[in-house]
């Protein structure tokens, strides 16, 4: 049986303490991922967008730019 915020108690933290929880969590996962395994496609995938990203710099937008856009801003 996978676990579930129930059988470990999670649903009776307050809101702030479920955060807290998720946030060591987080830290785990991150501090372990020398253990994760990238599928090959995804190495991959990767060549192919920095080879695309190489031949082609003019065609991305610089992050600024993009996030005004987005946040409506002239």
């Amino acid at each position: 049986m996978q676990p579930t915020m129930k059988s470990f108690g999670i649903d009776h933290l307050s809101i702030a303490d479920r955060l807290l929880l998720v946030e060591e969590i987080w830290d785990s996962i991150a501090a372990a991922t020398d253990d994760l395994e990238i599928p090959q496609s995804h190495r991959e995938e990767l060549e192919r967008r920095l080879a695309d990203d190489d031949a082609n710099p003019e065609a991305g937008r610089p992050w600024a730019e993009v996030k005004d856009r987005l946040l409506g801003k002239p």
